[in-house]
C-alpha cells in the first residue's frame, strides 16, 4: 500500500478500463453518505478484470461494489483498489426459457426483460434494488421468492484471475448467504424462468412495486433492509418492540415507514449511519436478548483511525 500512497499508478496493471484516483463515493452509493475510494477501477469486460486480478500485486487490497444501494462506504474511506462493474457487465439477452444476465445488470431490467420475453418466476427482482452480482453474492430476495430459487449458473473471477463457472450446488445458496469464497468477483449468471401469461406476469410485478413503495421509504437516501431477519423472527419487529422506530443520530434516522431501514435525512455521515444502527443492535439484545446481524454491506476505514477495517 505504501506504494499507492506515493504514486497511485505504482503496481497498477495496465488495463482497458479505466482508472480513478481519489474517487468520491458517497455520490454513487443510495445513502448519499461516506469516505473516497483510492483508486476506482472500472473493467472493460470479464477478460480485462482477470487480467487485472492475475496481473496486481499481491498484498493490494481489493473491494468490489455495485451501485451502491445495500452499502455503507466509512468516513475514511476505500484503501486500494475499488471495483465497479459498469457497462460490459450490464448486458441482458434470453435464451429459451433462461435470462443471462451480467453481474452490472440492474435487478429491475432482469425482471423486465424476462416479463418482456413472457417469463414468469423472475417478477420479485423488481423488488430487489441493485445489481445481479450482489443478488448473486448475497442470496437476496423479496417477497417470497430469493435469487437461489432461479439461478442456475454463475461465473465468478477469482483473486488469482481464474474464471468459475459454478453450479447452484457451487454457490451454496441460503438465507442471505452464499459459500463462494468473498474474494471471488462474480461476472454474470444464467437465471430460470418458466412461460408464463404476460397480463398475469405484469400484473405481479405492479403489485410488488406498489407494495413495496407504500411498505418502504423508497423514495429516501436509505441502503435497503438494515438487518438480516433472524431464525423465526422479523428484524422490524424486534427494532420496534425495542423503541427505535424514529430513533436519530445527526441526520441519520431510523425510518418511521419501515423501522428496518436507516434514512440519511439531510448531510448524515456514515459514522452516524454505522453508529445509529449499532444503537438499534444494543437496544434489541438488552431488551430481548437477540443479537441481529447487518444486512447493509459496511466497508472501509474508520475516521478517527485510518488503520481500522
Amino acid at each position: 500500500m505504501a506504494a499507492l500512497e506515493s504514486d497511485p499508478m505504482a503496481g497498477l496493471p495496465v488495463v482497458r478500463g479505466s482508472y480513478r484516483f481519489d474517487a468520491d463515493l458517497a455520490k454513487t452509493t443510495w445513502f448519499r453518505a461516506g469516505g473516497r475510494a483510492e483508486v476506482l477501477f472500472r473493467p472493460a469486460d470479464e477478460a480485462d478484470l482477470a487480467a487485472f486480478m492475475t496481473q496486481r500485486p499481491a498484498d493490494l487490497p481489493v473491494t468490489v461494489i455495485g451501485v451502491g444501494s445495500n452499502l455503507l462506504v466509512r468516513d475514511g474511506g476505500i484503501p486500494g483498489v475499488t471495483i465497479r462493474l459498469g457497462k460490459g457487465f450490464a448486458g441482458i439477452s434470453v435464451e429459451g426459457h433462461d435470462v443471462h444476465a451480467g453481474a452490472g445488470a440492474l435487478d429491475l431490467q432482469v425482471a423486465k426483460v424476462a416479463a418482456q420475453a413472457g417469463l414468469a418466476g423472475l417478477e420479485f427482482l423488481v423488488g430487489v434494488p441493485g445489481t445481479i452480482g450482489g443478488a448473486v453474492r448475497m442470496n437476496a430476495g423479496a417477497y417470497g421468492q430469493e435469487t437461489g430459487d432461479v439461478v442456475i449458473s454463475a461465473h465468478a473471477v477469482d483473486p488469482r484471475g481464474e474464471v468459475h463457472a459454478l453450479d447452484p450446488e457451487h454457490l451454496g445458496h441460503s438465507y442471505r448467504h452464499c459459500s463462494v469464497p468473498e474474494g471471488w468477483i462474480f461476472t454474470r449468471c444464467v437465471l430460470h424462468g418458466e412461460p408464463g401469461k404476460a397480463e398475469a406476469i405484469a400484473t405481479r410485478m405492479e403489485e410488488i412495486q406498489t407494495n413495496r413503495t407504500a411498505s418502504q421509504p423508497t423514495r429516501e437516501r436509505t441502503g435497503g433492509s438494515t438487518f438480516r431477519n433472524p431464525p423465526g423472527r422479523k428484524a422490524w419487529e424486534l427494532i420496534d418492540a425495542a423503541g427505535c422506530r424514529g430513533l436519530r443520530r445527526g441526520d441519520a434516522i431510523v425510518s418511521e415507514q419501515h423501522c428496518n431501514f436507516l434514512v440519511n435525512t439531510g448531510n448524515a455521515s456514515a459514522t452516524e449511519l454505522e453508529e445509529l444502527g449499532e444503537e438499534v443492535r444494543r437496544r434489541v439484545f438488552e431488551s430481548q436478548g437477540v443479537r441481529l446481524d447487518w444486512e447493509i454491506r459496511r466497508v472501509g476505514r474508520h475516521p478517527a483511525n485510518r488503520g481500522a477495517t
